[in-house]
């Protein structure tokens, strides 16, 4: 007979790993403390945005039991701690919602329950717990806001945080990690949650790599499309690198893992040179779009209105956590704004002219310059001669080269991407 899982916490993290235990078959109990967020969830409003998402919990609903009563964990074999971490401006975590939560779960475990910390916490959290050793386990997460449904009914790998890396899983958690099929690596706690900052960190590494030669193909006349191929083949690299520029770290985690590993070598007295320099790329990359605003764009444009195409920080999510398009957005208080998001409502953009648009095309209209900040892949079907209809000015900031930049230009745009060298209308 298959465990029943329980998972601690209704926010991205837990209802997406949720709605996936559901999918593979097991009866699943979802908490979370907030009366209101549950009696949505039992309507079947969720609260996230994800590719998918809604789908499987439709498809799921009678594997799923949503709950506001802890006692409610108490008929689960395999509990998880499984909500969202929340950071600062600073990219410190705040753990208080993860304290509470143990706190009402862990009286709720059965004599034999296991308790699985998903968050995404700091290295010693998990041997702190106040649990017996045998039943607790550190489980780290890789879900990916944009492609989080995906991720956690695909997942690469299990990497679990043991007090006895050696000893065999108990079999409720066993039963449930295999069902997934995929390699799973038990290590110590520390070392797992270490293993979570490590994969960010080669990410943020590769991003900075990227950025940082990305930024010189722009003023040499290289482009950094035809290179990354190149990278890709070499067995070093490989066919899945990060190799995208792009506008600084945003949506928090990432901002995190370099903020603790800052903190412990500090606290430890080891280099972290390294990061903080990542940390320096990317707010420094943050404000690409300005600058290339002020040093292309300015001097030979007379600019009265903006239009910023997406909010949110990536594609496909809603989330705006460090945002570089309300970063940019700051700036401009002193041109006339139109914006569009799919998801995201332009009532967070704080700027005392701006006016939220309902499609791509209107949001153009009479714009003498279009910012595409976010790749949200319905800004594909934008075509450069709908905009050369509507815009009232020829300039395209295109960070992520939605749009195809050539077409652009040989309808007389000035097109500015990452990674190539910017040619001006009067070149």
């Amino acid at each position: 007979m298959k465990p029943v899982i329980g998972y601690a916490g209704m926010t991205h993290l837990g209802i997406n790993s949720a709605a996936a235990a559901a999918a593979y078959g097991f009866q699943t109990v979802c908490f979370d403390p907030d009366e209101d967020l549950i009696d949505r969830l039992k309507q079947g409003k969720i609260p996230v945005i994800e590719p998918g998402l809604n789908e499987i919990i439709g498809s799921q609903a009678s594997r799923l039991t949503f709950s506001s009563h802890h006692e409610a964990l108490h008929a689960c074999q395999v509990i998880y701690i499984a909500a969202d971490v929340a950071t600062d401006e600073q990219g410190r975590s705040d753990l208080t919602q993860i304290q509470g939560l143990i706190t009402r779960v862990v009286p709720n475990l059965s004599s034999s329950a296991i308790l699985v910390v998903l968050c995404q916490v700091p290295p010693g959290f998990t041997r702190n717990l106040v649990v017996s050793k045998d039943r607790l386990f550190y489980q780290v997460e890789t879900l990916i806001f944009g492609q989080a449904v995906e991720r956690a009914m695909s997942p690469e790998r299990f990497i679990v945080g043991c007090e006895v890396p050696e000893r065999e899983l108990p079999a409720s958690y066993k039963t449930f990690l295999d069902a997934f099929s995929c390699p799973v690596l038990p290590m110590k706690y520390e070392s797992a949650e270490l293993a979570k900052i490590s994969i960010n960190c080669c990410l943020v590494g590769m991003i900075s790599v990227a950025n940082t030669l990305a930024e010189l193909c722009e003023r040499i006349g290289a482009d950094w499309r035809e290179i990354v191929p190149a990278l890709r083949l070499d067995k070093r690299i490989g066919p899945h690198a990060y190799l995208s520029p792009g506008l600084g770290i945003a949506g928090g985690n990432l901002e995190r893992d370099l903020t603790t590993v800052c903190n412990l070598a500090e606290e430890y007295g080891t280099d972290a040179e390294v990061v903080r320099s990542w940390m320096h790329n990317s707010r420094y990359r943050k404000d690409w779009v300005l600058r290339m605003f002020h040093r292309e764009v300015l001097p030979r444009d007379t600019c009265s209105e903006i239009a910023i195409l997406g909010l949110a920080y990536k594609e496909n999510t809603h989330s705006t956590k460090n945002s570089p398009s309300l970063a940019l957005i700051a700036h401009l208080k002193d041109w006339a704004l139109r914006v569009y998001d799919p998801v995201v409502d332009g009532s967070e953009v704080d700027h005392p002219k701006c006016t939220r648009a309902d499609s791509p095309l209107e949001a153009v209209r009479d714009a003498d310059v279009v910012i595409l900040m976010t790749p949200w892949p319905e800004f594909k079907d934008v075509k450069p001669a709908d905009l050369l209809q509507v815009m009232r000015g020829r300039t395209v900031i295109d960070p992520f080269q939605i749009l195809p930049g050539r077409e652009c230009e040989s309808l007389g745009f000035q097109y500015i991407s990452l990674g190539q060298r910017q040619y001006r209308r009067d070149q």
